[in-house]
């Protein structure tokens, strides 16, 4: 039946689509209404394939790959190559008495002079101990960049679930007000009725048109409220602007018992934040390393060069290959560099050294306050659980006892016992205390979705299979 169902939902998402497409290439309206109805499964999928922020994310997640990747490019030589042919200004020519200008040399002449064709061709590699901190740098910060994607993906989900279970309160609220209004319709209608018979006065008759009249407009608020936000849901989980939208579902809590202290020592050390701050140490010291070892050590340069120079004729250069015309200038270097000036205390690179230590002990300072901060979160979140869960109880049966109290006033007020403003209020008693379940039922799940996020676990499915396991 579930796989009936997805595949349903899969072609109404085509279909939605294939409309949205149409109506943008003719700029009319398709005379069919489609309706999309999501379950909170449905909206977090579409949400995680569909989020501008997700897919912004992803692409700093490939950035960080690809640096990670390429990070052994510092072992890549330097190389470059280069040739010149130069075109002599002028000619020089020799006489008896010494050397001359040749005004009279042809355009030959002027390329034929010699060292007017160099080439070379060089390679150089630096190598120093920093780049091993380097490097491992480059791993650490994709793999900080891998929590933060991570993050951001769990924090997608539960504001998507915290906005679906919103809209289910506004649906549900907007549901019970339909019920009221449709009952204050049906009063209104046998109200006009009994007064024709004489069976009422008039008095009661505008009662019940006056609480109608009034009840109608508040209701139509309400659904004009709860379109705007299913469009404002609908642009968070990337859903076409131009297409009807629907959700559907319960409120209906799964309930846990956990203990705080256990949670903490359990989970505190394994939530993304914890992981983002570790992560973050890591970095700061492999890149303190980096320039230790840039202060302490020497670094080593390999060069290499090939520079031929023809001494003859341009038009001989291939002809003279071989021969003594062509001369080879290159070499192969060796040189071992040591910053001595980056060893005194109050040079620049170990100011750096100095603001990276300063930065690593304010990182251990905020490791100690999350620390403190999770353990205040988790027992405030437990806390409202408890609370939550014992009102909910409370209200379940409050609401039963409403819904007698209304029933039995009906029953009253059709017999002539009960005077309207009586009914009126065995309604609106009734109307609140289901309100104020729902909503309780909505806290419930709120703070739950915290303290998930707070420890980045699934209370719900390790609460069950704990519990299932048990028994």
């Amino acid at each position: 039946m579930r796989g009936i169902t997805k595949k349903c939902c899969l072609a109404m998402f085509l279909i939605a689509g294939f409309t949205a497409f149409a109506q943008n290439k003719t700029g009319k309206s398709s005379p069919v209404d489609l309706t999309v109805t999501l379950t909170i499964d449905d909206a977090v999928k579409y949400a995680l394939e569909h989020s501008s922020t997700l897919k912004s994310n992803d692409i700093d997640l490939d950035m960080k790959r690809r640096a990670k990747n390429n990070s052994w490019n510092v072992f890549l030589p330097d190389v470059s190559a280069m040739a010149t042919v130069g075109r002599s200004n002028k000619v020089y020519k020799q006489t008896m008495t010494g050397v001359v200008p040749d005004y009279d040399a042809n355009e030959e002449a002027h390329w034929s002079q010699q060292g007017n064709i160099v080439a070379s061709i060089s390679a150089s590699l630096n190598l120093s101990l920093a780049y091993i901190s380097t490097i491992s740098a480059a791993y650490k910060q994709y793999e900080l960049q891998e929590i933060s994607w991570e993050k951001v993906q769990n924090e997608t989900i539960v504001n998507v679930r915290k906005l679906f279970y919103g809209l289910l309160l506004q649906k549900k609220s907007l549901e019970i007000q339909h019920t009221s209004l449709e009952n204050l319709k049906n009063r209104y209608i046998q109200a006009d009725a009994n007064y024709k018979n004489g069976v009422i006065p008039e008095i009661q008759l505008l009662q019940a048109q006056v609480a109608y009249q009034n009840k109608k407009p508040e209701v139509e608020q309400l659904e004009r409220t709860y379109k705007q936000q299913l469009d404002m849901f609908a642009f968070v989980i990337g859903f076409p602007m131009d297409s009807n939208l629907d959700i559907t579902g319960e409120i209906e809590p799964t309930f846990v018992d956990v203990d705080g202290d256990v949670l903490i020592e359990r989970y505190s050390s394994q939530s993304i934040d914890s992981k983002t701050l570790d992560k973050n140490l890591e970095i700061l010291k492999s890149n303190l390393n980096a320039i230790n070892f840039q202060s302490y050590t020497p670094a080593l340069s390999l060069s290499y060069g090939l520079q031929p120079v023809h001494l003859g004729n341009a038009s001989d250069m291939f002809s003279d290959i071989g021969s003594e015309k062509w001369m080879e200038n290159g070499k192969l270097s060796f040189t071992l560099a040591w910053n001595l000036t980056n060893m005194l205390p109050w040079s620049k690179n170990r100011q750096n050294a100095q603001d990276l230590r300063d930065n690593i002990k304010k990182l251990e300072i905020q490791k100690q306050q999350l620390s403190e901060n999770q353990k205040m979160n988790v027992r405030k979140n437990i806390d409202t659980l408890t609370q939550s869960k014992e009102q909910i109880e409370a209200m379940r049966r409050n609401v039963t006892v409403a819904q007698r109290s209304y029933d039995m006033t009906v029953r009253s007020y059709r017999s002539g016992t009960t005077e309207y403003l009586a009914l009126k209020d065995a309604q609106a008693q009734l109307d609140q205390a289901k309100l104020a379940l729902e909503n309780q039922k909505f806290n419930y799940i709120s703070a739950l979705l915290d303290l998930e996020n707070t420890l980045s676990i699934n209370l719900v499915d390790s609460y069950t299979k704990n519990t299932e396991e048990t028994n």
